[in-house]
Protein backbone atom coordinates (compact mmCIF):
# COMPACT_ATOMS: atom_id res chain seq x y z
CA UNK A 1 0.00 0.00 0.00
CA UNK A 2 0.94 3.64 -0.43
CA UNK A 3 0.20 5.57 2.77
CA UNK A 4 0.44 9.35 2.83
CA UNK A 5 0.85 10.87 6.28
CA UNK A 6 -0.29 14.48 6.83
CA UNK A 7 0.92 16.51 9.81
CA UNK A 8 1.51 20.11 10.86
CA UNK A 9 5.19 19.50 11.60
CA UNK A 10 8.20 17.61 10.32
CA UNK A 11 10.61 16.37 12.98
CA UNK A 12 10.59 15.37 16.62
CA UNK A 13 8.55 17.41 19.08
CA UNK A 14 6.14 15.47 21.31
CA UNK A 15 4.08 12.29 21.51
CA UNK A 16 2.28 12.75 18.18
CA UNK A 17 5.57 13.04 16.33
CA UNK A 18 7.06 10.02 18.11
CA UNK A 19 3.98 8.03 17.10
CA UNK A 20 4.24 9.10 13.47
CA UNK A 21 7.92 8.16 13.19
CA UNK A 22 7.50 4.77 14.90
CA UNK A 23 4.47 3.66 12.89
CA UNK A 24 5.87 4.89 9.58
CA UNK A 25 9.12 2.99 10.16
CA UNK A 26 7.26 -0.22 10.94
CA UNK A 27 4.86 0.12 8.02
CA UNK A 28 7.82 0.73 5.70
CA UNK A 29 9.54 -2.34 7.15
CA UNK A 30 6.43 -4.34 6.26
CA UNK A 31 6.76 -3.30 2.64
CA UNK A 32 4.39 -0.33 2.43
CA UNK A 33 5.39 2.95 0.80
CA UNK A 34 5.12 5.89 3.19
CA UNK A 35 5.22 9.58 2.34
CA UNK A 36 4.34 12.72 4.23
CA UNK A 37 2.86 16.13 3.51
CA UNK A 38 3.89 18.46 6.30
CA UNK A 39 4.16 21.96 7.70
CA UNK A 40 7.14 23.58 9.41
CA UNK A 41 10.23 21.66 10.45
CA UNK A 42 10.77 21.39 14.21
CA UNK A 43 14.57 21.39 13.95
CA UNK A 44 14.77 18.23 16.10
CA UNK A 45 15.47 14.68 14.98
CA UNK A 46 15.30 15.71 11.32
CA UNK A 47 17.83 13.13 10.15
CA UNK A 48 15.68 10.25 11.40
CA UNK A 49 12.58 11.75 9.79
CA UNK A 50 14.32 12.23 6.45
CA UNK A 51 15.51 8.62 6.51
CA UNK A 52 11.96 7.41 7.16
CA UNK A 53 10.18 9.76 4.75
CA UNK A 54 12.31 9.94 1.64
CA UNK A 55 9.12 11.09 -0.12
CA UNK A 56 7.95 14.30 1.52
CA UNK A 57 6.02 17.36 0.48
CA UNK A 58 6.20 20.70 2.31
CA UNK A 59 2.74 22.28 2.45
CA UNK A 60 4.08 25.69 1.50
CA UNK A 61 5.66 24.30 -1.68
CA UNK A 62 2.95 21.96 -2.94
CA UNK A 63 -0.74 22.09 -3.77
CA UNK A 64 -2.60 19.07 -2.41
CA UNK A 65 -3.84 18.06 -5.86
CA UNK A 66 -0.23 17.93 -7.06
CA UNK A 67 0.82 15.90 -3.99
CA UNK A 68 -1.92 13.35 -4.59
CA UNK A 69 -1.10 13.11 -8.31
CA UNK A 70 2.60 12.65 -7.53
CA UNK A 71 2.32 10.09 -4.72
CA UNK A 72 -0.99 8.40 -5.68
CA UNK A 73 -1.79 7.20 -2.13
CA UNK A 74 -4.15 4.34 -1.36
CA UNK A 75 -5.01 6.05 1.92
CA UNK A 76 -4.26 9.39 3.55
CA UNK A 77 -3.43 9.23 7.26
CA UNK A 78 -4.07 12.64 8.84
CA UNK A 79 -2.58 13.48 12.22
CA UNK A 80 -2.57 17.03 13.60
CA UNK A 81 -3.54 19.34 10.76
CA UNK A 82 -4.81 22.86 11.39
CA UNK A 83 -5.28 24.03 7.79
CA UNK A 84 -9.01 23.70 6.96
CA UNK A 85 -8.35 24.15 3.25
CA UNK A 86 -6.05 21.13 3.26
CA UNK A 87 -8.60 19.01 5.08
CA UNK A 88 -11.28 20.14 2.65
CA UNK A 89 -9.02 19.23 -0.28
CA UNK A 90 -8.44 15.76 1.12
CA UNK A 91 -12.17 15.22 1.61
CA UNK A 92 -12.92 16.44 -1.91
CA UNK A 93 -10.32 14.11 -3.41
CA UNK A 94 -12.37 11.00 -2.69
CA UNK A 95 -9.27 9.15 -1.45
CA UNK A 96 -9.89 7.01 1.66
CA UNK A 97 -9.14 9.05 4.78
CA UNK A 98 -8.11 8.05 8.28
CA UNK A 99 -7.45 10.53 11.08
CA UNK A 100 -5.57 9.93 14.30
CA UNK A 101 -7.09 12.07 17.05
CA UNK A 102 -4.14 12.65 19.37
CA UNK A 103 -5.72 15.32 21.56
CA UNK A 104 -8.65 17.73 21.87
CA UNK A 105 -7.75 20.22 19.12
CA UNK A 106 -10.50 18.91 16.84
CA UNK A 107 -13.43 19.93 19.08
CA UNK A 108 -12.00 22.37 21.64
CA UNK A 109 -11.24 25.97 20.73
CA UNK A 110 -8.66 26.18 23.51
CA UNK A 111 -7.38 22.70 22.59
CA UNK A 112 -6.66 21.63 26.17
CA UNK A 113 -10.28 20.97 27.29
CA UNK A 114 -10.15 22.50 30.75
CA UNK A 115 -11.02 25.79 32.43
CA UNK A 116 -8.06 28.16 32.26
CA UNK A 117 -8.54 29.50 35.78
CA UNK A 118 -9.72 26.44 37.77
CA UNK A 119 -7.99 23.92 35.48
CA UNK A 120 -11.01 21.64 35.88
CA UNK A 121 -11.71 19.45 32.84
CA UNK A 122 -14.58 20.43 30.53
CA UNK A 123 -17.14 17.76 29.66
CA UNK A 124 -19.11 19.71 27.03
CA UNK A 125 -19.20 19.24 23.28
CA UNK A 126 -18.23 22.09 20.97
CA UNK A 127 -21.07 24.62 21.16
CA UNK A 128 -21.86 28.29 21.67
CA UNK A 129 -20.86 27.72 25.31
CA UNK A 130 -17.27 27.70 24.01
CA UNK A 131 -17.76 31.37 23.10
CA UNK A 132 -19.65 32.51 26.20
CA UNK A 133 -18.86 32.10 29.02
CA UNK A 134 -15.73 30.08 28.13
CA UNK A 135 -14.26 32.79 25.89
CA UNK A 136 -12.58 30.21 23.68
CA UNK A 137 -12.37 32.70 20.82
CA UNK A 138 -9.31 34.17 22.56
CA UNK A 139 -6.23 32.04 23.09
CA UNK A 140 -2.64 32.68 24.11
CA UNK A 141 -0.34 33.54 21.22
CA UNK A 142 3.17 32.12 21.48
CA UNK A 143 4.31 33.03 17.96
CA UNK A 144 3.77 36.77 17.56
CA UNK A 145 3.94 40.16 19.25
CA UNK A 146 0.34 40.02 20.49
CA UNK A 147 -0.22 38.03 23.71
CA UNK A 148 -3.54 36.68 22.37
CA UNK A 149 -4.86 35.33 19.09
CA UNK A 150 -8.32 34.96 17.61
CA UNK A 151 -9.82 31.46 17.31
CA UNK A 152 -12.67 31.07 14.83
CA UNK A 153 -15.69 29.15 16.10
CA UNK A 154 -17.08 28.75 12.58
CA UNK A 155 -13.78 27.28 11.36
CA UNK A 156 -13.82 24.77 14.21
CA UNK A 157 -17.39 23.79 13.35
CA UNK A 158 -16.40 23.37 9.71
CA UNK A 159 -13.42 21.20 10.65
CA UNK A 160 -15.71 18.94 12.66
CA UNK A 161 -18.14 18.68 9.75
CA UNK A 162 -15.36 17.79 7.32
CA UNK A 163 -13.81 15.25 9.66
CA UNK A 164 -17.18 13.49 10.06
CA UNK A 165 -16.74 12.58 6.38
CA UNK A 166 -13.53 10.64 7.07
CA UNK A 167 -13.67 6.87 6.76
CA UNK A 168 -12.16 6.22 10.19
CA UNK A 169 -11.14 8.12 13.31
CA UNK A 170 -8.46 6.41 15.41
CA UNK A 171 -8.16 7.10 19.14
CA UNK A 172 -6.06 5.58 21.89
CA UNK A 173 -8.69 5.21 24.61
CA UNK A 174 -12.39 4.71 25.20
CA UNK A 175 -12.30 8.12 26.84
CA UNK A 176 -11.38 9.75 23.54
CA UNK A 177 -13.98 7.70 21.70
CA UNK A 178 -16.61 9.09 24.06
CA UNK A 179 -15.38 12.63 23.35
CA UNK A 180 -15.84 12.06 19.62
CA UNK A 181 -19.32 10.62 20.04
CA UNK A 182 -20.22 13.59 22.22
CA UNK A 183 -19.23 15.77 19.26
CA UNK A 184 -21.45 14.00 16.76
CA UNK A 185 -19.29 11.20 15.36
CA UNK A 186 -20.83 7.83 14.61
CA UNK A 187 -19.53 4.93 16.69
CA UNK A 188 -18.88 2.97 13.49
CA UNK A 189 -16.30 5.55 12.43
CA UNK A 190 -14.25 5.20 15.59
CA UNK A 191 -11.58 2.59 16.26
CA UNK A 192 -9.47 2.28 19.40
CA UNK A 193 -5.82 1.47 18.79
CA UNK A 194 -3.74 2.24 21.87
CA UNK A 195 -0.51 3.92 20.61
CA UNK A 196 1.95 1.48 22.16
CA UNK A 197 5.64 2.47 22.09
CA UNK A 198 8.02 0.59 19.82
CA UNK A 199 9.39 -2.61 21.32
CA UNK A 200 12.66 -2.55 23.24
CA UNK A 201 15.13 -5.25 24.20
CA UNK A 202 14.00 -7.02 27.37
CA UNK A 203 17.47 -6.45 28.85
CA UNK A 204 16.46 -2.82 29.26
CA UNK A 205 14.66 -3.42 32.57
CA UNK A 206 15.61 -0.82 35.18
CA UNK A 207 18.22 -1.53 37.86
CA UNK A 208 16.34 0.63 40.41
CA UNK A 209 19.64 2.23 41.35
CA UNK A 210 20.40 4.05 44.59
CA UNK A 211 20.03 7.38 42.77
CA UNK A 212 16.30 7.18 43.61
CA UNK A 213 15.75 8.61 40.17
CA UNK A 214 12.35 10.00 39.17
CA UNK A 215 11.71 10.57 35.45
CA UNK A 216 9.26 12.91 33.76
CA UNK A 217 9.16 12.88 29.95
CA UNK A 218 6.76 15.07 27.96
CA UNK A 219 5.87 18.57 26.99
CA UNK A 220 6.16 21.30 29.58
CA UNK A 221 2.83 23.02 29.10
CA UNK A 222 0.37 24.12 31.73
CA UNK A 223 -1.91 21.15 31.14
CA UNK A 224 0.95 18.70 31.72
CA UNK A 225 1.10 19.91 35.32
CA UNK A 226 4.86 20.10 35.79
CA UNK A 227 4.26 22.92 38.26
CA UNK A 228 1.98 20.60 40.25
CA UNK A 229 4.67 17.91 40.05
CA UNK A 230 7.22 20.32 41.54
CA UNK A 231 4.82 21.27 44.34
CA UNK A 232 4.39 17.56 45.03
CA UNK A 233 8.13 16.86 45.00
CA UNK A 234 8.61 19.63 47.55
CA UNK A 235 6.67 17.42 49.96
CA UNK A 236 8.85 14.31 49.44
CA UNK A 237 11.03 13.81 52.53
CA UNK A 238 13.17 10.96 51.16
CA UNK A 239 16.32 11.80 49.13
CA UNK A 240 15.69 11.76 45.38
CA UNK A 241 16.80 13.05 42.00
CA UNK A 242 14.29 14.04 39.33
CA UNK A 243 15.02 14.64 35.66
CA UNK A 244 12.49 16.45 33.49
CA UNK A 245 12.79 15.77 29.78
CA UNK A 246 10.95 17.99 27.33
CA UNK A 247 10.26 21.58 26.49
CA UNK A 248 7.33 23.94 26.15
CA UNK A 249 5.90 27.35 26.88
CA UNK A 250 5.53 26.65 30.62
CA UNK A 251 9.16 25.70 31.16
CA UNK A 252 10.42 29.13 32.22
CA UNK A 253 7.66 29.41 34.83
CA UNK A 254 8.39 25.92 36.14
CA UNK A 255 12.13 26.58 36.38
CA UNK A 256 11.46 29.70 38.47
CA UNK A 257 9.03 27.74 40.64
CA UNK A 258 11.66 25.03 41.07
CA UNK A 259 14.07 27.64 42.43
CA UNK A 260 11.44 29.12 44.76
CA UNK A 261 10.71 25.65 46.13
CA UNK A 262 14.48 25.14 46.65
CA UNK A 263 14.52 22.04 44.46
CA UNK A 264 17.35 23.04 42.11
CA UNK A 265 19.80 20.58 43.71
CA UNK A 266 17.58 17.58 43.02
CA UNK A 267 15.42 18.53 40.00
CA UNK A 268 17.06 19.00 36.61
CA UNK A 269 15.43 20.30 33.42
CA UNK A 270 17.06 18.59 30.43
CA UNK A 271 14.99 19.98 27.54
CA UNK A 272 14.61 17.94 24.38
CA UNK A 273 17.06 15.02 24.16
CA UNK A 274 17.16 12.00 21.83
CA UNK A 275 15.09 9.01 23.01
CA UNK A 276 18.25 7.02 23.75
CA UNK A 277 19.23 9.44 26.52
CA UNK A 278 15.79 9.11 28.12
CA UNK A 279 16.11 5.32 27.90
CA UNK A 280 19.45 5.50 29.72
CA UNK A 281 17.69 7.24 32.61
CA UNK A 282 14.87 4.70 32.61
CA UNK A 283 17.52 1.99 33.09
CA UNK A 284 18.47 3.56 36.43
CA UNK A 285 15.15 5.01 37.52
CA UNK A 286 12.84 3.96 40.33
CA UNK A 287 9.60 5.60 39.19
CA UNK A 288 8.05 7.38 36.22
CA UNK A 289 5.72 10.30 36.94
CA UNK A 290 2.89 11.73 34.83
CA UNK A 291 1.54 14.95 36.28
CA UNK A 292 -1.04 15.73 33.58
CA UNK A 293 -4.05 17.59 34.94
CA UNK A 294 -5.73 18.20 31.60
CA UNK A 295 -7.93 15.37 30.26
CA UNK A 296 -5.00 13.29 29.03
CA UNK A 297 -6.02 11.51 25.80
CA UNK A 298 -3.71 8.57 26.45
CA UNK A 299 -0.32 9.17 28.07
CA UNK A 300 2.16 7.13 26.01
CA UNK A 301 5.10 8.29 28.17
CA UNK A 302 3.75 6.13 30.96
CA UNK A 303 3.82 3.02 28.78
CA UNK A 304 7.33 3.88 27.65
CA UNK A 305 8.48 3.80 31.26
CA UNK A 306 6.57 0.58 31.92
CA UNK A 307 8.57 -1.12 29.17
CA UNK A 308 11.58 -0.73 31.48
CA UNK A 309 9.73 -2.38 34.34
CA UNK A 310 9.05 0.91 36.12
CA UNK A 311 5.97 1.78 38.18
CA UNK A 312 4.04 4.91 37.22
CA UNK A 313 2.56 7.56 39.48
CA UNK A 314 -0.04 9.73 37.74
CA UNK A 315 -3.10 11.83 38.40
CA UNK A 316 -6.47 10.36 37.43
CA UNK A 317 -6.93 12.51 34.33
CA UNK A 318 -8.64 11.58 31.06
CA UNK A 319 -7.71 8.18 29.65
CA UNK A 320 -4.81 7.36 31.99
CA UNK A 321 -6.95 5.00 34.07
CA UNK A 322 -7.34 2.74 31.03
CA UNK A 323 -3.74 1.56 31.35
CA UNK A 324 -2.80 2.51 34.94
CA UNK A 325 -4.50 0.54 37.69
CA UNK A 326 -3.97 1.74 41.24
CA UNK A 327 -1.64 -0.52 43.24
CA UNK A 328 -1.24 -2.90 40.29
CA UNK A 329 1.30 -1.26 37.94
CA UNK A 330 1.72 1.98 39.87
CA UNK A 331 -0.47 4.48 41.65
CA UNK A 332 -3.42 6.43 40.24
CA UNK A 333 -3.72 9.55 42.39
CA UNK A 334 -6.86 11.70 42.77
CA UNK A 335 -6.75 14.71 40.48
CA UNK A 336 -4.48 17.51 41.77
CA UNK A 337 -3.90 15.77 45.13
CA UNK A 338 -0.30 16.87 45.67
CA UNK A 339 0.07 15.32 49.12
CA UNK A 340 -0.97 11.87 47.92
CA UNK A 341 1.18 12.19 44.80
CA UNK A 342 4.19 12.94 46.99
CA UNK A 343 3.35 10.11 49.40
CA UNK A 344 3.12 7.56 46.58
CA UNK A 345 6.47 8.64 45.12
CA UNK A 346 8.10 8.42 48.53
CA UNK A 347 6.55 5.00 49.15
CA UNK A 348 8.13 3.64 45.98
CA UNK A 349 11.52 5.18 46.71
CA UNK A 350 11.57 3.68 50.20
CA UNK A 351 10.26 0.27 49.16
CA UNK A 352 12.18 -0.90 46.09
CA UNK A 353 10.67 -4.38 46.37
CA UNK A 354 7.21 -2.88 45.95
CA UNK A 355 8.43 -0.69 43.10
CA UNK A 356 9.95 -3.68 41.29
CA UNK A 357 6.77 -5.72 41.72
CA UNK A 358 4.48 -3.01 40.37
CA UNK A 359 6.93 -2.29 37.58
CA UNK A 360 7.11 -5.93 36.53
CA UNK A 361 3.32 -6.10 36.27
CA UNK A 362 3.41 -2.99 34.10
CA UNK A 363 6.11 -4.49 31.89
CA UNK A 364 4.01 -7.62 31.36
CA UNK A 365 0.93 -5.49 30.64
CA UNK A 366 2.76 -3.55 27.94
CA UNK A 367 4.25 -6.70 26.43
CA UNK A 368 0.82 -8.32 26.20
CA UNK A 369 -2.06 -5.88 25.98
CA UNK A 370 -0.12 -2.89 24.65
CA UNK A 371 2.13 -4.60 22.12
CA UNK A 372 3.56 -2.34 19.41
CA UNK A 373 3.23 -5.17 16.90
CA UNK A 374 -0.48 -5.54 17.70
CA UNK A 375 -0.89 -1.77 17.46
CA UNK A 376 0.57 -1.59 13.97
CA UNK A 377 -1.33 -4.74 12.95
CA UNK A 378 -4.52 -2.86 13.84
CA UNK A 379 -3.52 0.22 11.86
CA UNK A 380 -2.54 -1.89 8.86
CA UNK A 381 -5.88 -3.71 8.91
CA UNK A 382 -7.74 -0.41 9.11
CA UNK A 383 -5.84 1.05 6.17
CA UNK A 384 -6.48 -2.02 4.03
CA UNK A 385 -10.18 -2.01 4.93
CA UNK A 386 -10.81 1.64 4.14
CA UNK A 387 -8.70 1.47 0.97
CA UNK A 388 -11.19 -0.94 -0.57
CA UNK A 389 -14.18 0.70 1.19
CA UNK A 390 -15.12 -2.38 3.18
CA UNK A 391 -17.71 -1.43 5.78
CA UNK A 392 -17.22 -3.21 9.05
CA UNK A 393 -18.97 -2.08 12.24
CA UNK A 394 -16.49 -1.16 14.93
CA UNK A 395 -17.34 -0.84 18.60
CA UNK A 396 -15.33 1.98 20.18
Amino acid sequence: MKILYAHDHFGAFAGAEANILATANELARRGHSVGIVHGDETGKGLEQWRETFDTRFAIEDWAIDAVLDEFEPDVVYVHKLADIKLIEAFVSSGIPLVRMVHDHDLYCMRSYKYNYFTRRPCERALSAFCLFPCGGFLARNHDGPSPVRWVSYSAKVKELELTRRFDRLIVGTRFMGEELRRNGFDAGQIEIHAPAPAALDTSSVSSFSDRNLIVYSGQITRGKGVDVLLESLAQVAFPFECVIFGDGNHRAYCEKLCARLELNDCVHFKGYVPPEEIHDCYREASVVVMSSIWPEPFGAAGLEGMRFGLPVVAFDAGGIKEWLTNNFNGFLVPWMDRATFAARIEQLLRDKKLARGLGERGRQLVAGTFSFVKYVDGLETTFKRVAVKIEQPVIA
